[in-house]
């Protein structure tokens, strides 16, 4: 299924602009409460955070939510897509701090935003009568889940189990779109985790056993295919198929 890129009137524009910058405000909330409390020089947790910082994130975090449902609106427009991929967006954005910061993809969003988006794209499949597209989207979440599990047995210390849940989703999400979708989403999620990875050795700030969190990887690459995935399989990566 191919994405139609450029459908939204500018009303919609500025109102999924405004309500990524609403969502993109909230978001540190909720980032805070699936993040591990900061351990304190005495041992015990704590989970206060200073009020600049807390300023500073929220409006980080709003003006970049802002941009990601500015896009989604421009790439789905007025369409039952639109909500799913909103949603999506906005646990992209969770998870890649919580991942960044801790190391970790906490099952109590994971697994939450397979169920939910589901859901949304049941909706969607509903509305516009294209079940075959959420079938495909089920497939693909196993397929994805099944890869990553595969890569997690064989290689624990580059893949977490949160990694694999999270393949679930996104496999669940480029399916929908197509299998050129699908593709497309594992092989950039691998580019850009090596190019991350490249950049942290040049930088000396790491080794070879550096820990470098992959889920924001995976998150980037699927969110470049949910809207080019299928155009660069038909293209570039796989044109004998199509």
């Amino acid at each position: 299924m191919e994405t139609v890129v450029g459908a939204a009137p500018l009303w919609l524009l500025l109102v999924a602009a405004l309500a990524g910058a609403l969502v993109g405000a909230f978001l540190p909330r909720v980032i805070r409460r699936h993040s591990p409390a900061p351990v304190l020089p005495d041992g015990s947790a704590s989970d206060a955070e200073s009020p600049a910082s807390s300023v500073d994130s929220s409006a980080l975090l709003a003006v970049v939510t802002a941009v990601l449902f500015t896009a989604a609106a421009f790439v789905f427009g007025l369409s039952w897509q639109l909500p799913a991929h909103l949603f999506l967006a906005a646990t992209a954005v969770v998870l890649t701090v919580i991942d960044l910061r801790h190391h970790l993809l906490p099952n109590a969003v994971v697994l939450p935003a397979l169920g939910f988006g589901f859901v949304l794209l049941a909706c969607a499949a509903a509305v516009d009568g294209i079940w075959g597209a959420l079938v495909r989207a089920v497939l693909g979440a196993v397929v994805l889940f099944a890869l990553y599990l595969v890569l997690a047995l064989i290689s624990p210390a580059g893949l977490g189990m949160g990694d694999v849940k999270l393949a679930a989703v996104l496999g669940l999400f480029l399916g929908y779109q197509g299998w050129g979708a699908l593709f497309v989403g594992a092989v950039l999620a691998s580019v850009v985790g090596a190019l991350v990875g490249l950049a942290v050795l040049a930088s000396r700030r790491g080794g070879l056993r550096s820990d470098v969190s992959f889920g924001p990887s995976m998150l980037a690459g699927a969110l470049v295919a949910v809207v080019w995935g299928e155009q660069i399989a038909r293209n570039h990566l796989l044109p004998g198929l199509y």
